[in-house]
């Protein structure tokens, strides 16, 4: 029987591995951070012995998340070599990184782009309005600085993923302002793959004082947002913040067709568990929506890459069913 490729839901067999959760931002909505100097970074031996349990679960993707390491910190240097070498240490173990760290120099993303398939970081919101709320002390969060990222990752030929964080203060015109940002640097590059609408859901850390984003207001952002991005990039949403079955399937409905990576537990937002594949599968399957295992990089990318990543990444494309592909 022919395969609806229409229907296709992609999501990534993921694991994500945190160097650290100190960050020297103090964003009022965060489930993630700690102070810095508070958090124990992750040594190459603990991540080995993660990684060694991984290989026989099929997990592709290796997600490198960390809280951000001031830019000019006496530690930076060893934070970015330690971010460096677990990227090399996934591949070297078979598994393909994608890291997201915060916003990094020129020099910095040039040289993880050489053990990376892809890169992301997340736009939120590019009103300035909430430098005075919920970004007040976050440094970093400088829309300036972070579409300063997409722009070097297009420059530099980096697969990259981006998003938005809804309901942390922001208007329905700063939804359309953003993506019509990464619309027109996307144009310019061609390298987004992925734009993430993360709804904003109340955790156990933060000191933000908001309801949650209301889940049935998704699907008339994603449909939106697809009027808005170009075509070739994919909409994703984190379906364990959609708690309502038939509210995600209209997500689907309006124009989403990634799910993320699917791992053991939600780093950044804890407090919600991630579904997983069968219990996706249990969901979409009565509706006519097939759910495939993707890569975190997509087949138009490949040629970017060095040689080597190319290697790894054909061996995972000849190791996942042909559908997954896409």
């Amino acid at each position: 029987m022919p395969i609806d490729y229409s229907r296709i839901v992609t999501y990534s067999p993921a694991y994500t591995i945190v160097p650290t959760y100190e960050c020297f931002n103090r964003c009022t909505y965060c489930n993630f951070r700690t102070e810095p100097g508070k958090s124990p970074w992750m040594s190459l031996s603990a991540a080995e012995s993660i990684l060694k349990q991984l290989q026989s679960q099929n997990i592709c993707e290796i997600l490198i998340l960390s809280g951000e390491v001031y830019p000019y910190s006496a530690r930076r240097q060893e934070w970015f070599q330690l971010i460096y070498d677990l990227c090399g240490l996934a591949l070297s173990m078979e598994f393909l990184p994608h890291t997201n760290v915060g916003p990094l120099s020129f020099e910095e993303m040039q040289k993880l782009k050489c053990v990376n398939v892809s890169m992301g970081l997340m736009l939120e919101q590019l009103t300035p309005k909430l430098l005075n709320t919920v970004h007040q002390h976050a440094p970093s969060k400088l829309s300036a600085v972070r579409l300063q990222q997409l722009q070097w990752a297009g420059e530099l030929q980096i697969p990259f993923t981006t998003g938005l964080l809804l309901g942390i203060g922001e208007t329905e015109d700063d939804w359309w302002e953003t993506l019509a940002a990464i619309s027109n640097v996307h144009q310019r590059y061609h390298h987004i793959q992925e734009v993430i609408l993360q709804p904003h859901s109340p955790g156990n850390q933060q000191t933000f004082n908001a309801p949650p984003f209301d889940p049935h207001q998704l699907p008339e952002v994603i449909a939106k947002a697809r009027q808005i991005l170009p075509p070739d990039i994919t909409i994703q949403i984190p379906p364990n913040l959609v708690k309502d079955k038939q509210w995600l399937l209209a997500c689907i409905e309006a124009g989403a067709r990634d799910l993320g990576g699917i791992g053991p537990k939600d780093e950044v937002n804890p407090d919600y568990p991630h579904l997983q594949e069968q219990a996706l599968r249990e969901i979409l399957q009565p509706a006519w929506w097939k759910l495939v295992p993707r890569l975190p990089i997509y087949p138009q990318f490949d040629s970017w890459l060095s040689e080597e990543l190319q290697t790894s990444v054909r061996r995972w494309r000849n190791t996942l069913n042909p559908v997954s592909l896409l």
